[in-house]
């Protein structure tokens, strides 16, 4: 623990070497690809798993900002996700000036939402929720991003606009990200896509399927047709 740090921080990151199991860091580790020329490479794990993460999350829920910042600043891949699952708890409940300075709060710091849970935790909570009845053009600049992680962020924000039935920003991205290189990133847009057929619009996914289907990665195909009838997935698969 670095005593520098103000008592809020230091208290969380206590808890969780507290909660925090050598076993489970280990297995976390590898579930999170943290070896050399992975994704995760050099992420740290205290080897605490979700549902207790968000109880010292919620007993912590009223540390300011600063304290915030310094969590995400943390090498501790679950302080990370904790001081998030904060910011997630301070939107839902703040006024639309609270909302409005964690979106940029949270794009500020989007370097150290690193790794695929901590995007999927909170980017359609935070920046999706926030651009529901704005432009959504932020999303495509992120789409154009050479960091990973932002990139996903682009792509995760839309289910917050899913959600109220509107799935064109999700299509569209879908489409600036398809050539991507990155499985994370192949896991994601077909992801979505699924979600764009099951909450909107089957059509949309049939006509996406028919424009991109036989070029698209395999990964992102496989998921996008996951609900389809087993007949109609191996037609698309055998294109």
């Amino acid at each position: 623990i670095d005593f520098r740090m103000q008592p809020n921080a230091v208290r969380v990151i206590r808890e969780l070497r507290r909660a925090g199991s050598p076993k489970k860091a280990k297995l976390l580790a590898r579930f999170f690809r943290t070896g050399k020329g992975e994704y995760g490479e050099g992420d740290v794990f205290a080897g605490v798993m979700v549902p207790e993460s968000r109880k010292i999350a919620k007993r912590n829920q009223n540390i300011s900002f600063s304290e915030i910042q310094k969590l995400l600043s943390s090498p501790i891949h679950e302080a990370r996700l904790i001081a998030l699952l904060i910011l997630v708890w301070k939107f839902e409940h703040g006024n639309a000036s609270i909302r409005a300075h964690i979106y940029h709060f949270y794009l500020s710091h989007s370097t150290r939402v690193n790794n695929w849970d901590l995007v999927d935790l909170s980017a359609h909570k935070i920046v999706g929720e926030h651009l529901v009845n704005r432009s959504r053009e932020p999303l495509y600049r992120l789409a154009k991003s050479k960091n990973l992680w932002e990139k996903r962020i682009a792509i995760i924000s839309t289910f917050a606009f899913l959600r109220r039935g509107e799935w064109r920003d999700s299509i569209r991205i879908s489409e600036k990200l398809l050539d991507d290189p990155h499985d994370l990133i192949h896991k994601a847009v077909g992801w979505v896509l699924r979600e764009v057929g099951k909450q909107c619009s089957e059509s949309a996914l049939e006509r996406f399927l028919k424009a991109h289907g036989h070029h698209m990665p395999r990964t992102a195909l496989r998921y996008a047709i996951e609900r389809f009838p087993e007949k109609k997935r191996r037609r698309y698969l055998t294109k």
